[in-house]
């Protein structure tokens, strides 16, 4: 049955496969984003495609935006809203987790965790009056195991998992189902425009380190997935009687969840510092990080920010 489906963040990446995918499913697609330009590229894709695809201006960091959305949103559906809300809207921004400023940590959970909340917030009135409907988060397998350099943007996405947990338990009763999606390593830009980002702690102690984790990342994402993995996952979400409360994709990603749950720890962490070329013949013990200032004396910027990296 053809359903009513609103994505965040479809202007790139996995949710603007998702949006194409979906659309020539037979499903009515409503892509937003904050860059309107590449919106209107997906319309025009579409077309090309000969199917239809709505698209509304979202910044999802913006409570303005948010609500100009739900307008939109009701205007296009006759005041129904949305059957189900893809939640896609994210990025990252990696490095040594000590060496991140307050900002940057702040700049990813006002995106990948608020962001993700206030549109929940914004579509759910309606689900819950018609006791019916679908949220799908899209987290990571790196929400439910840390890798070195990931250690902040990995736990927005931890954060998005409990979240999940608690909607899905919370809203049942409404007849809503609330499902995770977990995709692993995915052909998009999002890493190898995340990992271009490290260049800035080069003069830290993790100068050395992060060259050679460079190097590994070009040689993993050799071995990425496409983006449709992705959007078959969230299409089985979409689609199914009762969603699972989470869909890892692609499935062989499971054998890691596996490994993390049964090496002893001792083993586990020898091969995250291995991953993260993390040997003491790999940190310069004479470099200094960088000062930072604890977040009292930093003013905390407001204005509009452009993401390093989105998924």
């Amino acid at each position: 049955m053809s359903k009513t489906i609103l994505i965040t963040g479809a202007t790139a990446g996995i949710g603007r496969f998702t949006a194409l995918h979906l659309a020539k499913l037979g499903h009515y697609v409503i892509a937003s984003g904050r860059k309107l330009d590449e919106l209107a590229k997906l319309e025009a894709e579409a077309r090309v495609a000969n199917v239809r695809i709505d698209t509304v201006a979202l910044d999802v960091t913006s409570t303005t935006s948010i609500a100009a959305a739900v307008a939109a949103v009701d205007a296009l559906t006759e005041g129904k809203g949305p059957d189900v809300l893809v939640n896609n809207a994210g990025f990252g921004i990696l490095g040594p987790t000590s060496e991140i400023s307050d900002s940057e940590m702040r700049r990813q959970y006002e995106t990948n965790v608020f962001g993700l909340m206030n549109v929940t917030r914004a579509f759910l009135p309606k689900m819950m009056a018609r006791r019916s409907g679908r949220v799908i988060n899209v987290s990571s397998v790196g929400g439910r195991m840390t890798l070195p350099y990931f250690g902040v943007y990995n736990s927005t996405k931890y954060a998005v998992e409990s979240l999940s947990d608690a909607l899905r338990y919370e809203l049942r009763p409404f007849d809503i189902d609330v499902a995770l999606i977990e995709p692993g390593i995915i052909r998009t830009n999002f890493e190898a425009t995340a990992v271009a980002g490290m260049a800035q702690f080069a003069t830290s102690p993790y100068g050395k380190a992060i060259g050679k984790y460079e190097e590994m990342s070009k040689l993993a994402d050799k071995f990425a997935s496409d983006p449709i993995v992705i959007a078959k996952a969230i299409t089985r979400a979409v689609t199914a009687r009762r969603a699972s409360a989470r869909y890892v994709a692609p499935r062989s990603q499971n054998a890691i969840f596996l490994a993390s749950t049964f090496l002893p720890r001792v083993m586990w962490d020898w091969a995250m510092r291995k991953v993260g070329h993390l040997s003491v013949k790999n940190i310069d013990f004479t470099a200094r990080s960088a000062p930072v200032p604890p977040p009292w004396e930093v003013p905390v910027a407001r204005s509009k920010h452009t993401p390093v990296a989105s998924a």
